[in-house]
């Protein structure tokens, strides 16, 4: 499994930014964290403590993809999820969704996450470009990776609205009722 380590996903994607790639699809980044949860798993000691040797391992690949000049879309599989509830006095698992099988909390670090379910049907459960509905299910397509390059490339324009009504702030609670 050694193929899968983090150092090897960051040279994979500084191969590609040397080669000129304006894009790199990253399928899946589920086993560089397999890769790491197994590695820990066999150190002795303190398997607490034992992270301080394996989280700055993942930390350098999931900064690459964040610093990369490349744009990077990255599948991660994902698995039931349970929580324990209390029934008739004891702890029962019940299940609660989809649970990304990747480091907890890594959808934060994407501009827009989409949940793809078993028809092809995607769902943004997170958007920061304001692009989708996250109430509407939809089937991705080309239109779909237009959309998303034309706003990288363009980004959002803040030069309109936004910037006016900020311009005609007096004070702090006129900033504050734009929120």
């Amino acid at each position: 499994l050694a193929e899968f380590s983090p150092e090897n996903y960051v040279e994979a994607i500084e191969f590609c930014e040397k080669q000129g790639m304006e894009c790199i699809i990253i399928d899946s980044a589920t086993p560089e964290w397999e890769y790491i949860v197994d590695a820990q798993s066999k150190v002795t000691g303190n398997s607490y403590t034992n992270w301080s040797k394996f989280t700055p391992r993942h930390n350098k690949f999931i900064k690459k993809i964040l610093g990369s000049p490349c744009h990077i879309i990255a599948t991660m599989r994902t698995k039931q999820d349970y929580v324990l509830v209390e029934k008739n006095g004891k702890q029962v698992p019940e299940k609660v969704g989809l649970k990304t099988v990747q480091r907890d909390g890594v959808d934060y670090e994407f501009t827009i996450v989409f949940d793809i379910d078993i028809k092809h049907n995607a769902h943004a459960s997170k958007d920061r470009t304001a692009m989708f509905d996250v109430n509407v299910d939809f089937l991705i397509n080309e239109d779909t990776g237009r959309k998303i390059k034309e706003w990288c490339e363009n980004g959002l324009d803040i030069k309109g609205e936004c910037l006016k009504a900020i311009e005609e702030c007096k004070t702090t609670n006129d900033v504050n009722a734009l929120a």
